[in-house]
This record gives C-alpha cells, sequence and structure tokens, in this order.
C-alpha cells in the first residue's frame, strides 16, 4: 500500500513540474492538470502551516529562494525541491502538515519506502537514487538554524553507503566510429548529430556543459573550448580534437543558420525549433545513435 500510494504521487508532482517547466518556455501553451486542485492543496500543506507560513518556507518557491541566495546551481535547486516535494507528498497523505510533527522514525518509515519503491520498469532505486533524502535533511537542518524546531530529526538519519563501480560497458574504438557513422549526412539535422557526438566524444563534456556551449566559447586557433560555470559552477578550459572542430564548423555554416530564432542566439547547438536542448532530449539524442 506504501509503495502504491508514493508512486502515485510520485508521478503526479513530476507531471506537474514538467509541465510548469513547459509552460515557462511556453507561456502561451496551457498545460494540462496533472494533479486535482484537492491533491495539490494537500501535497503542499506540509509547508503550509498557517502557524509558520510567514516565517518558513511556505511554499517550494520560498525553499528554492534559500538555496539561490547561496548560490546553488539551478539544477541543484530543482532537483531538491523535487525530491522535497516527493517528501511533502508521503507526509501529506499521511496527515503529517507541521514540520514539529516529523519525527525520525518518520523519516526512517519514509526511507524504508523509498527503498521497497520500483521504478516503472520495476527496478528498485539505487543506492543513489534513495539519496534524495539529501535535501530533506538540509532543510530540517535550515530549520535548526533558523529556530523553528528545537532539534533536528533529520541529523542521526543515516543513508545508504554508495558503491563505487566502474563503468558497467565501455565502448570500443571501433565501436564509437561506428556510432558516429549512424547519422544520415544527406539531412541537415543529422549534421546537428554528428557534430554533437563529435564533440562530446572528443572533450568528455557533460550533457548540461555542452546544452550551454556559446559560439564565443569555441577558440579554433587554440584547439581549446571554455565550460563556464560547470560542474560546481566553476569555469574550465579543455581541448576538443580538429575532427571535431570541423564537423561543428560544417553544422555551423550549413545548418545552424536555418535553426536560429531571434538576434541573440548564440547557443551552438539548436533543437529543429531553434531552442536550447533539454537534458532528456540531448541524452534520447545520444541514446538513438548509440543503441
Amino acid at each position: 500500500m506504501i509503495q502504491h500510494d508514493l508512486g502515485r504521487l510520485l508521478l503526479k508532482l513530476e507531471q506537474v513540474i514538467d509541465e510548469r517547466a513547459k509552460a515557462a518556455e511556453k507561456p502561451d501553451v496551457a498545460p494540462p492538470a496533472a494533479m486535482t486542485a484537492a491533491e495539490t492543496q494537500a501535497a503542499l500543506a506540509f509547508l503550509r502551516d498557517p502557524t509558520l507560513a510567514e516565517r518558513i518556507a511556505s511554499d517550494f518557491e520560498r525553499v528554492g529562494l534559500v538555496l539561490r541566495v547561496h548560490n546553488y546551481a539551478e539544477p541543484t535547486v530543482a532537483n531538491r525541491e523535487l525530491y522535497l516535494g516527493y517528501f511533502v507528498a508521503w507526509c501529506a497523505e499521511r496527515g503529517l502538515t507541521q514540520p514539529k510533527e516529523i519525527t525520525k522514525p518518520i523519516l526512517e518509515r519514509y526511507q524504508r519506502a523509498l527503498y521497497h519503491l520500483r521504478k516503472a520498469n520495476g527496478a528498485p532505486l539505487t543506492f543513489r537514487g534513495q539519496h534524495r533524502l539529501v535535501p530533506i535533511r538540509g532543510f530540517f537542518r535550515w530549520l535548526t538554524r533558523q529556530n523553528y524546531l528545537l532539534y533536528n530529526p533529520a541529523s542521526e538519519l543515516e543513508l545508504p553507503r554508495l558503491e563505487k563501480r566502474l563503468p558497467r560497458y565501455v565502448l570500443t574504438t571501433s565501436e564509437v566510429e561506428q556510432a558516429m557513422r549512424q547519422p544520415n549526412l544527406d539531412e541537415p539535422m543529422d549534421v546537428r548529430d554528428r557534430a554533437i557526438l563529435e564533440t562530446l566524444y572528443s572533450t568528455g563534456m557533460r550533457r548540461r556543459e555542452l546544452m550551454g556551449l556559446s559560439l564565443f566559447d569555441l577558440d579554433r586557433e587554440r584547439g581549446t573550448v571554455m565550460i563556464r560555470q560547470g560542474k560546481g559552477k566553476k569555469d574550465r578550459m579543455i581541448p576538443i580534437g580538429e575532427r571535431a572542430v570541423r564537423w561543428i564548423d560544417r553544422y555551423q555554416n550549413e545548418v545552424r543558420p536555418e535553426l536560429v530564432v531571434g538576434r541573440d542566439q548564440s547557443t551552438i547547438f539548436l533543437t529543429h525549433t531553434g531552442e536550447s536542448f533539454t537534458p532528456n532530449r540531448l541524452t534520447q539524442l545520444v541514446r538513438e545513435y548509440v543503441q
């Protein structure tokens, strides 16, 4: 019962957040409601306790604001808001509407619920996935420091130890070259895809770093790429191979001009609608060629 209820509410919350993101990108399109008004109100009740509403996190935006004030990266803020939302929904369904009602046994019960939770494919969450408890620990630590709670119920919550494993699958050189040859170069979008694959393979940069690449970040003369505000909000300079640069130049000269929308669009890699990639879309694109 716990697993079913938790999974249902988590799915609905994910839909709400995804639809909010889409609505923010296209304000003229109203997203369909994934939760009823009553369910949404119940899910937010934990942070809308009337006795604390003006003093502590009254909604998700206040939680995010605290993180942004401390200069956390936007993806980190979004993930913590999402994981805290999971916990909010779980608590609201069990009638827990005030932070002071949360005790260590309740947190341990939520931890067990995460352990027994199954994904859509039936697989359990990884131990790394169970580290969605980290934002909850941080939230209660903040409440305690601000004197909204007398003690921190999450201070002694033990997280599962993370396994340190090597990648399960590592492509050989021939497999990489085979993946590179998958795009049909007669199609403009496939030329873009080839440039993306070459850039990722040549530099080893993260997907969000590739999404944020600007026209001014590539130094062809030195053969380097400037990563701005990468992991940990750190800038760094990394090398890029000549072959990857040639494919970027071909894409930039032949394809990108047809995708640009607006004057100030400096992002290198654009979707067919002229927008920047989202993380999931970029992952899907690369996976289709690699598989």
